[in-house]
């Protein structure tokens, strides 16, 4: 049963990023606000790894994969945190792999500290949610 959850959490993950990525038009550059300047919407496209870490684009499937086998590993702890990780970890590396890179789309301007400075898009929000389920509500055994 935890597996049937994170594997359909993670498909629902999938299943979103692609819709959002097909909803939005990647051709324009203009920026849209929402709930009063909270979220921006922009287009960015990331070619470097998360918060544009300079690291050797050779390396990063392979540290996807690694981090993705990872979270299977842990997913009897919070299944649908694994499947929240597993969807965006696997969105973002198969965006990665087809295009070079990685589009991203939503940003938080008046977040705290360097936080409103990112850009990220849905699969980023779905590995940090199921990060902070793994970790909160996990229980070890």
């Amino acid at each position: 049963m935890k597996n049937l959850k994170t594997v359909g959490t993670a498909l629902a993950v999938l299943g979103g990023c692609a819709a959002a990525r097909c909803c939005l038009d990647r051709s324009s550059r203009r920026e849209s606000s929402y709930c009063r300047g909270q979220i921006r919407l922009t287009a960015l496209y990331n070619e470097n790894a998360a918060f544009n870490l300079p690291l050797p684009k050779a390396i990063l499937p392979e540290l996807s994969g690694a981090a993705i086998g990872a979270v299977w590993y842990f997913r009897t702890r919070s299944p649908i945190g694994a499947g929240l990780i597993l969807g965006g970890g696997t969105s973002n590396l198969l965006e990665r792999l087809m295009n070079g890179r990685v589009y991203d789309y939503i940003q938080f301007p008046k977040a705290p500290g360097p936080l409103g400075r990112f850009v990220y898009n849905l699969a980023d929000l779905a590995v940090l949610m199921g990060s902070v389920s793994l970790c909160l509500f996990g229980e070890v055994r």
